[in-house]
């Protein structure tokens, strides 16, 4: 990992619009494992990762700030619900289960590197065979010509893509259904029988008939994982999420006790705070891949934190989040540049989704400034959900024309301009209709 914190912030501007402190802070404990990772092993044994606690409102970027983030380095990324778990001794997910799906992603990312990298020759194996196949059944009813002809005349029409659509029947692994079982409280790790009984008898094989097309990805996956070394990419699979994984814990403060209330219902919420808290700290996870331990993962909490605070956390979980960040409630100038600014803008999925049907939509500079200060309004006389009003805006913008467009007509152009919105919208904005909307 190479980029500086002033490149991460810049990777992250493509995406998300504002929020400059947070990026900051994310830019610059992303950039602080790379300096970890440079130093002698002893001192790097003793720095850890300075967790992150976000607050704010929803919908404006937190959790694809974390996204992002993982997605810019390809880090093991999981994000979780802290509502979902529950105290040791109640019937619920244990906290340990986060580091399990994390050790899950970070293996399932370096095997698709690995089957990345023999990719090519795996194809060209899987094509030979598909080709051998056609070329065998053709020669039976082709008997006036030679098999090199014959075979001659199948790998032009298969380079000229005239034979995806042609149905085969091959044999594949007949994969084993793995059982998983918990085997006692608190142990923690997964047993798939599937994986366990699917390594040491002999792998079942089956027919199946498919288009050539689909015939090349089954076969080409086959290969490839016979070309992989399985345990070699366990191993570091467990190694990349233990080093790089973040974790990222939203809605943290449900958890939280308001006013540090210690009675009823809140008990609850403070033992799960106390069980997150020596993952956080550093301990070690058993999982079916073997013990995984959690003192360098870095942890990104974030929370609205309306009706509690940060400080409600108890003071052992606060120490393990040294850095907070509050991120602010989005204004019309930032739904403009919502609108506009990135390369996944709003505006150009809602046109793309169109144009299949031959709807070619535009926005005019007028239209985007009136929708953005219609869902600055809705946010400030209704609940704030941030950017995911701007869904809810153009959901009803583009009702009638999602409604009517259907493909059977040539290209239909449509600006939608400021009259345009006022007519679609102003209607729902004194009602307040658009709730039904809300995501």
């Amino acid at each position: 990992m190479e980029l500086s914190p002033k490149q991460i912030v810049a990777e992250l501007d493509r995406y998300i619009i504002g929020q400059s402190e947070a990026k900051r802070a994310v830019a610059v404990a992303l950039r602080n494992r790379y300096r970890r990772s440079q130093l002698p092993e002893e001192i790097r044994e003793e720095i850890t990762p300075k967790n992150i606690i976000m607050k704010g409102p929803t919908g404006v970027g937190k959790t694809e700030i974390a996204r992002r983030l993982a997605k810019l380095v390809k880090a093991p990324f999981v994000k979780v619900e802290a509502t979902k778990f529950t105290e040791v001794g109640y019937v619920g997910r244990d906290v340990e289960s986060m580091v399990r799906d994390l050790v899950e992603v970070g293996i399932r990312l370096v095997k698709e590197e690995k089957m990345a990298e023999v990719e090519a020759a795996s194809r060209a194996l899987a094509e030979k065979k598909i080709i051998n196949a056609i070329t065998a059944a053709r020669k039976k009813t082709l008997t006036d010509y030679s098999e090199e002809a014959i075979r001659a005349g199948v790998e032009s029409e298969y380079a000229e893509g005239k034979l995806d659509d042609h149905m085969l029947e091959i044999e594949v692994d007949d994969q084993p259904k793995g059982m998983e079982i918990m085997p006692g409280m608190g142990m923690g790790a997964e047993i798939n029988l599937g994986d366990i009984l699917g390594g040491i008898m002999p792998k079942k094989k089956k027919k199946r008939k498919v288009t050539v097309k689909e015939a090349v990805k089954l076969l080409t996956a086959e290969e490839s994982e016979k070309r992989i070394d399985a345990d070699a990419i366990n191993s570091e699979g467990v190694r990349r999420a233990e080093q790089n994984g973040i974790i990222f814990i939203d809605e943290i403060d449900k958890i939280a006790s308001a006013g540090g209330s210690g009675k009823g219902p809140d008990v609850s919420r403070e033992g799960v705070q106390r069980d997150i808290l020596p993952i956080v700290e550093g301990c070690t996870v058993m999982t079916k891949y073997g013990a995984v331990k959690t003192d360098y993962i870095l942890f990104i909490a974030s929370g609205a934190f309306h009706v509690s605070s940060v400080n409600d956390l108890i003071p052992e979980l606060q120490g393990r989040f040294p850095v907070r960040v509050e991120l602010n409630s989005l204004t019309k100038d930032d739904f403009v540049k919502i609108f506009t600014v990135p390369e996944n803008a709003i505006t150009r999925q809602y046109a793309a989704l169109l144009r299949v049907d031959n709807v070619d939509v535009t926005f005019t500079d007028d239209a985007i400034e009136e929708m953005s200060r219609i869902a600055e309004l809705e946010n400030e006389s209704g609940e704030d959900i941030g950017a995911r009003r701007l869904h809810t805006i153009m959901e009803s913008l583009l009702e009638d024309l999602g409604f009517n467009a259907s493909g059977d007509y040539p290209l239909i152009e449509v600006s939608i301009d400021k009259k345009y919105v006022d007519e679609h919208l102003e209607k729902q904005v004194r009602s307040h209709d658009l709730k039904k909307y809300i995501l």
